[in-house]
């Protein structure tokens, strides 16, 4: 068993995790949620010793992880599966580990079989998917034949039916008396896997209880309730009756009704008494991810915000054309081209014979390129105008500069 109190740890001026008292049992899948930043990784770590908690203890069976004898034959943890030397084969990866332990060397091959590599066993590490180099962890983990095992994202990488193994490997595990401590963000997978939550939040403790009571506590269960589509005033009548009956009814995108504050045979009842007909009545309850969004949305650091495209671009005046070249428009290094097809390209300015649009520039400042004919001089006074930038008043009756194809011409 794993046992927390009062455990806080300081980095300078920021608190990672305080106060933090909890309990890991044997024989159970405890799942270890919390937002991004809220100290899940940082408790694991003290748990595993690599951190010394600021103040508090956690213990191992009775024990410091660093007092236990012999800790890998009795603690196994899988924290970052990159954590392998790249130039080792799995297979010397995790005979290095064995031998550290005083473990037997067949124990590697046995684990490895265990977690599906043994045919890649002697290739090096740093060749394997991220996948792979999951397997890689848990075999580890799993290499002293432990009593306690802590996983930090698992199933980080693996395919659907890697994410099952898993799934069921610590359901085995947990079955096998074992305590097993498992932190994910994969909320559907911890409500298929876990049989006991603990929920943290700005490293402080929000929750300590089973996946039943905590989805029960954090959400409000309802009733769909339909009527027959074609006759809409069936709906108005049983909705008018649920909500004198003391019922909450909110109306669905797809014409059913929500109902809270009735119990089921209750709103059968309205509904026969109604002499209204049901395509549709059951319940329905939060799923453990609309449940965990509600606990902790008050503990959640990094939030995203609205996507800001109109900052990439000034806004036009009223009336004002977008950055498109139109015939006469008269600013200077603009060329003035039949209008495009369909789905077609912006156009250069010709270089060569007239009529017929150029190549454009091997490196364009934007989506419509100045002049660029390397005997020609620059046209115009102002240089390749920035089609994000709000465009400058156009002079008055200011034509624009034609091409001259003359000297071309005799050229050629």
């Amino acid at each position: 068993m794993i046992e927390a109190v009062g455990l806080t740890k300081r980095y300078g001026d920021k608190t990672a995790v305080y106060n933090l008292s909890f309990q890991v049992r044997p024989g159970a899948v405890t799942g270890f949620l919390g937002p991004n930043g809220s100290g899940k990784s940082t408790t694991m770590r003290m748990i595993l010793g690599l951190d010394n908690p600021t103040s508090g203890q956690v213990t191992i069976g009775g024990y410091p992880y660093r007092k236990l004898p012999n800790a890998p034959r009795q603690v196994g943890a899988l924290l970052d599966a990159k954590a392998v030397h790249g130039g080792r084969t799995a297979r010397t990866h995790l005979l290095s580990l064995a031998q550290l332990s005083g473990i037997p060397a067949r124990r590697v091959d046995e684990v490895l079989g265990v977690v599906g590599l043994q045919d890649v066993a002697r290739k090096r590490s740093k060749g394997f998917s991220l996948g792979m180099g999951q397997r890689l962890g848990i075999a580890a983990a799993l290499l002293g034949d432990p009593q306690v095992l802590l996983f930090d994202e698992p199933v980080n990488g693996l395919d659907p039916e890697g994410i099952l193994w898993v799934r069921n490997l610590m359901k085995a595990l947990a079955a096998e008396g074992r305590t097993v401590f498992v932190s994910s963000h994969l909320m559907s997978e911890m409500a298929l896997t876990a049989d006991h939550l603990i929920v943290i939040g700005r490293g402080q403790l929000l929750a300590d209880m089973s996946v039943q009571d905590f989805i029960a506590a954090n959400s409000a269960g309802f009733a769909r309730v339909r009527t027959p589509d074609t006759e809409p005033q069936l709906r108005e009548k049983l909705s008018t009756a649920l909500t004198e009956a003391g019922g909450h009814v909110l109306p669905e995108q797809d014409g059913a009704l929500r109902v809270t504050g009735l119990e089921l045979p209750r709103i059968s009842d309205i509904a026969h008494e109604s002499d209204v007909r049901l395509w549709e009545l059951s319940p329905h309850q939060a799923s453990l991810e609309e449940a965990y969004m509600r606990m902790t949305q008050g503990a959640v650091d990094y939030r995203s915000t609205i996507d800001q495209k109109a900052g990439l671009q000034q806004p036009l005046p009223p009336g004002a054309e977008p950055p498109m070249p139109v015939p006469g428009q008269g600013q200077p290094g603009w060329y003035a081209p039949p209008p495009p097809q369909q789905g077609g390209q912006p156009f250069a300015t010709p270089q060569g014979q007239p009529g017929q649009p150029a190549q454009p520039p091997q490196a364009p400042q934007g989506p419509y390129a100045a002049p660029a004919a390397p005997t020609a001089p620059p046209a115009a006074q102002g240089e390749t105008p920035n089609p994000y930038a709000q465009p400058a008043p156009a002079a008055p009756a200011a034509p624009a500069p034609a091409v001259d194809t003359t000297k071309s011409e005799d050229a050629r």
